[in-house]
């Protein structure tokens, strides 16, 4: 009989949702794992767990049409920041884990 009841007890609690997750995603944009060319996430940067190197990090950064980039610093949410060069003006960018590089508003 003991069997029996954690056996039910067990089948609930797999087949109940997990508590204060919700069924259905609370937002409609999509994050991929990674931008592709020409196309940046509207939401970044993206906070996640970030795997570039500091050298590709600043790397990712003159990719993207940045100079003089300095100050390279990665954050507690996975995001690396830097000072740089862009048409003759110094802005703050960041780069973030799906390799979106967007200057700071």
């Amino acid at each position: 009989m003991k069997k029996l009841a954690f056996s039910l007890v067990a089948a609930c609690l797999a087949t109940a949702p997990a508590f204060g997750q919700s069924e259905t995603p609370t937002t409609s944009q999509t994050t991929p794992a990674l931008s592709t060319s020409g196309q940046t996430n509207p939401g970044a940067p993206v906070a996640g767990k970030n795997s570039f190197t500091e050298a590709q990090a600043k790397s990712r950064i003159e990719d993207a049409g940045y100079k003089d980039v300095t100050s390279l610093k990665l954050d507690d949410q996975g995001v690396w920041w830097a000072t740089a060069t862009k048409d003759g003006k110094q802005a703050n960018v960041s780069l973030d884990f799906q390799g979106n590089v967007v200057m700071a508003k």
